[in-house]
């Protein structure tokens, strides 16, 4: 229980079903003060004490969990290392694939308990063979698949989402006729362990500022910088560079090389890829033998793209059939069959 309206009512749903259920919030920092608080927040004191409360009323158990250092070691130290090495990590993927359904689904398994539960807008399919797949929400707008995607068969097979049937003001609706405080506040986003917003100046806090140039395709020099860590593929404010384009159009980050300190501009034409190359795949289901026809999605709130797929001795490669902006190593890559997740890897390269 996050303190947020969607796991209330994902909360909710399961006792007015008959589950047996226990509230658990996950305390993420020794120092709660340093993440974010009110209406961009997450995992703060002030969401403990709503999760309580919402437990308080639905009359269920109620436990704070420490998984403080747990989440600094997979999930803060993994996006540090990650700028470091040039490439662009999505946190909350991480957190799901480490801790919320790795590290609370093993404790509850432990204590007994059958299930983790989330408020995640996801559609989970049981079959009769046993397994599970699954799907993307009934709410578009809000479906979270993506960041389901890493979830492997055991995993899923342990997982509950009970809101993969709503949309977002039903939910809230819900929450309000059941009395809950947090009927109306608002969803929490950006990264929960930079309590004020500034990636980069949390990232310049942990990385040595290392100068180094930046160059146009052809290799010229444009300008320099205080750090690759400032940079991320598709940037295109910040850049400050003194030369313009021959064709006075603005340049765009294609590529960053920590090893040589270089940022790599070009053309908005240069930023497009036709496929990419990933690696540490999760597969929610036996892979598919040989290229099959799907879509693939990079960015949790991006569009899923058409693309043949084909898994390779050391991952998988996508192409799309029409090119992609932005696409960064580092990002997550889910395919889809239809609205079915089936499996997601990490991107390498893109070309």
């Amino acid at each position: 229980m996050s303190g947020g309206v969607d796991s209330a009512v994902a909360a909710a749903r399961l006792v007015a079903e008959g589950h047996d259920v226990t509230g658990v919030h996950l305390a993420l920092s020794k120092n709660p003060a340093s993440y974010r608080s009110g209406a961009r927040g997450c995992c703060s004191l002030e969401d403990s004490h709503d999760a309580r409360r919402v437990a308080d009323k639905l009359d269920i158990p109620f436990y704070v969990w420490d998984f403080a250092e747990e989440f600094h070691e997979a999930v803060v130290e993994d996006f540090i290392s990650e700028y470091r090495a040039g490439r662009t990590p999505n946190p909350c993927l991480r957190c799901n694939e480490k801790i919320k359904f790795a590290a609370v689904l093993d404790r509850g398994i432990a204590l007994g308990f059958d299930a983790v539960a989330t408020g995640h807008y996801a559609d989970l399919r049981r079959h009769g063979d046993g397994t599970v797949s699954l799907h993307r929400a009934a709410d578009d707008a809000k479906d979270q698949s993506y960041v389901l995607g890493m979830l492997n068969q055991a995993q899923l097979s342990r997982c509950l989402f009970p809101l993969f049937d709503v949309e977002k003001p039903v939910v809230r609706e819900e929450a309000r006729a059941l009395g809950f405080g947090v009927a109306k506040k608002p969803d929490s986003h950006d990264i929960c362990f930079i309590a004020d917003g500034d990636t980069q100046g949390f990232l310049a806090r942990h990385l040595d500022d290392a100068p180094g140039e930046i160059v146009d395709s052809v290799g010229a020099v444009l300008g320099t910088h205080r750090g690759t860590h400032r940079y991320t593929v598709g940037q295109r404010k910040g850049l400050d560079l003194r030369v313009p384009a021959p064709t006075g159009e603005p340049r765009y980050v294609l590529s960053i090389e920590p090893v040589s300190r270089t940022v790599v501009v070009g053309s908005r034409e240069d930023l497009a890829v036709r496929s990419f190359s990933g690696i540490r795949t999760t597969w929610t289901q036996e892979p598919v033998e040989g290229p099959w026809r799907g879509k693939a999605q990079y960015r949790a709130h991006g569009l899923a793209q058409d693309a043949t797929i084909e898994v390779t001795d050391g991952g998988l490669t996508v192409s799309l059939d029409e090119p992609a902006s932005g696409v960064a190593p580092g990002q997550t890559v889910v395919v889809y069959d239809g609205d079915r997740v089936v499996g997601s890897a990490v991107i390498a390269e893109a070309a």
